[in-house]
Parts: structure tokens; C-alpha cells; sequence
């Protein structure tokens, strides 16, 4: 049966789903599970249980098979990618153990997270905390003093929509996936990460 739909579009696929054929949404499940596994464990640095996160993910996934649209969305990837995001972020949200991935993990301050191309500077954490580098340019690695700063900081300091973001970031994704996923268009969601970054600054040199 898998050889049967391997060479087909999942748009396609889609199609035939709704006029009858069943057995093809086992087929498209199994197909985006590595996706779903994949931001399973990108999503876990926010706190979540992974495996709670891959099952949210499939179901992320259902609804995608069930919603797809291919006269109003764009291809099926993409349309799964973002219902998959979605539904795991939502999960991470209403988790009571949701944390930073700079709270969690001492993350390098010189660790790269780069903007998909011309979409903004790069926001290295080095470049976004310049205080606490200043105390450890050796290491580079947040402590546990600062790291409560900084989780103190970001409570204070960040809205709302500026924590999502920095959230979603902190996972790797680019502007223009965390825009889909928040429901943002890119320019929000470009200017959510420079104030966050500009806020942190000046709170770290206040408080340093």
C-alpha cells in the first residue's frame, strides 16, 4: 500500500482521502512523523515532556489532513509544518514547566542563531547580553546568578507577544515561521525581536 501513494503529491493525496480512499491518511501520517519527532525535540528546550509533544504534534498533523485547503494554503508541507507548530506551542504554553532555553541550559552566549536571509541581524546571544559576557568571555556561558537575572529580566521587562517570540526563537525558528505560528504578519514579529533585544540591554546595564 505504501508503494502505492510514494510517488504521489500530497495534495493529491488529499483529494483521494476525501473521496474515499482511508487508508491514505495512515500513509501521510507515518510519512511526517520524522517532522513531527524533529520539532518534538526543538519545542522540549521550552519545557515541555517530549513525547506529550509528539503526540500533540500528531495531532497538529490530523488537523492538517482534516483543514487542508489547496484552493486557500499553500502547499500541504507547509500547511502541516505550521498546524504541527502550532499545536505544540499552544501545549508548551499551557505546561506550568515552561522555561527559557538560556534558563534551562547554560546555552553559549556565542551560539549563532541566524534570520533566514535579509531578515535582520544575527541576534547571538552575545550580542543581545553583552553585560554578562563582559564577566566570562573565556567560558562565555551564563552562570546561575545571571541566569536568574535574566529570567527576572524577562518577566519584568518583555510583553507578552515579546516572550512568545524570543520562545519560538530560542527553538530556531526564522521570522517568518514564528510569524505563522504566533499569527503575526514578518514586520511584528521582526520588531517584537528588536525590542526585546534593545529592552534587555538596558535592563542587563542597569541592573550590572
Amino acid at each position: 500500500m505504501k508503494k502505492d501513494y510514494e510517488n504521489i503529491p500530497d495534495e493529491e493525496l488529499i483529494v483521494r482521502l476525501r473521496d474515499g480512499e482511508e487508508h491514505i491518511i495512515d500513509f501521510i501520517m507515518e510519512k511526517y512523523k520524522d517532522l513531527v519527532k524533529n520539532k518534538g525535540r526543538s519545542m522540549h528546550i521550552l519545557g515541555a515532556d517530549a513525547e506529550d509533544l509528539i503526540q500533540e504534534g500528531m495531532i497538529g498533523l490530523f488537523k492538517a489532513i482534516r483543514d487542508y485547503d489547496s484552493g486557500r494554503d499553500a502547499s500541504f508541507f507547509t500547511f502541516a509544518d505550521l498546524c504541527i507548530s502550532r499545536q505544540m506551542y499552544t501545549a508548551v504554553q499551557a505546561s506550568n514547566r515552561k522555561k527559557h532555553a538560556p534558563l534551562n541550559y547554560y546555552v553559549s552566549l556565542y551560539g549563532n542563531w541566524k534570520e533566514e536571509k535579509g531578515e535582520g541581524e544575527d541576534l547571538a546571544l552575545v550580542n543581545v547580553l553583552p553585560a554578562l559576557s563582559e564577566n566570562n568571555p573565556e567560558n562565555a556561558l551564563i552562570d546561575k546568578e545571571n541566569v536568574k537575572i535574566l529570567e527576572q529580566l524577562i518577566e519584568k521587562e518583555l510583553s507578552i507577544f515579546e516572550k512568545q517570540v524570543l520562545d519560538l526563537y530560542i527553538t530556531g525558528m526564522s521570522y517568518s515561521q514564528i510569524a505563522r505560528v504566533l499569527g503575526r504578519d514578518q514586520r511584528s514579529t521582526d520588531n517584537a525581536l528588536q525590542r526585546l533585544k534593545s529592552k534587555l540591554k538596558k535592563a542587563l546595564y542597569r541592573s550590572g
